[in-house]
């Protein structure tokens, strides 16, 4: 008897390691448009503010100790412009290691987006921070015009546990509208959904990726400012590269501050998840994605679950 109960015991739990092993956790954790929102302090004020950088590491620490899922953090852009402390390593210490360089790479992120608010502090600031970065800072729609090539870097694939995730980079093609040409110079800014349609084909081929990511710069409403859907480089195409763009599981938005979390559907009538948060620090945009192995198909079905988290209810990390 005791044998029997021996040798069941084993079965369940060789079944359960099985199930196991064909089912992967990965939370994917979005910031944007953070804005030199570093410490929860507002310089120009002198007084205590209740949302930073510091408050989004104290979530991001807690959520990568835990044993059943995997963490990637990204940033949707705009990191350069926003508080004294970036505009002091910006332009008063053009020499010494960039404190939000020092930052992001203390906390870990696995990619960013560029913005137009960081394209907008000059080449000589932009350019020496992208160096800094240990993680990959993408655009590619923002294309080198000696070079014909991206003069950011394109896209990034990341590997969980066997899964692989491929994220692209966009930023809004609107910068020659604000910005005067000395600050681009030498960069031609490409229609985002040209460009989505390209990369992810390359990516698709190069890469086979098992889970597609768009890291985009971009709001969502099309219409603002008097466009329209049909107008080359529209400033928000976000959702337009989700109709229109066949490929995308998650497309991460930001440069609009508005906060964003709903299905479009694609033109192959697929699930496309648009998520985005607030600018300043002010919260995260979480993406809970499990992925089982179906063996008949020999692909991973996908469950993705979304939502927004209050930065304001992290308390700040201390070693940070």
């Amino acid at each position: 008897m005791k044998k029997k109960l021996n040798l069941t015991l084993i079965i369940i739990l060789i079944i359960s390691f099985l199930i196991t092993a064909q089912t992967v956790k990965i939370k994917i954790i979005e910031s944007t448009d953070e804005h030199g929102a570093i410490f929860p302090y507002d310089f120009t004020e002198l007084r205590d503010a209740n949302t930073s950088m510091a408050q989004i590491y104290s979530f991001v620490k807690e959520e990568r100790l835990k044993k059943d899922q995997e963490v990637i953090l990204l940033s949707g852009g705009d990191l350069l412009q926003g508080t004294p402390a970036v505009y002091y390593y910006n332009f008063e210490k053009p020499n010494a290691p960039h404190l939000l360089a020092d930052v992001m790479n203390y906390m870990k992120y696995d990619a960013a987006a560029v913005g137009n608010h960081d394209i907008e502090t000059g080449h000589p600031v932009y350019d020496r921070f992208n160096k800094q970065l240990k993680f990959p800072w993408m655009a590619a729609n923002a294309i080198n015009v000696k070079t014909g090539k991206t003069y950011f870097k394109p896209y990034t694939v990341i590997n969980k546990k066997g899964i692989k995730i491929a994220i692209l980079g966009l930023i809004t093609p609107h910068i020659p509208y604000w910005l005067p040409e000395n600050i681009w110079k030498g960069i031609e800014w490409e229609d985002m959904i040209k460009s989505a349609q390209k990369w992810i084909e390359i990516i698709k081929k190069k890469e086979k990726p098992d889970l597609m990511v768009g890291l985009f710069h971009s709001g969502v409403d099309y219409k603002y400012g008097n466009q329209s859907a049909d107008d080359d480089k529209n400033e928000n195409a976000s959702q337009l590269i989700a109709q229109r763009v066949p490929g995308f599981d998650i497309i991460f938005v930001g440069h609009d501050h508005r906060g964003w979390n709903f299905k479009e559907k694609n033109p192959l009538g697929q699930d496309v998840q648009i998520l985005g948060g607030l600018n300043s620090a002010r919260d995260v945009a979480v993406a809970n994605c499990i992925l089982t192995f179906n063996k008949e198909k020999k692909q991973w079905e996908k469950e993705i679950a979304c939502e927004i988290i209050d930065g304001r209810s992290f308390k700040p990390d201390q070693d940070f």
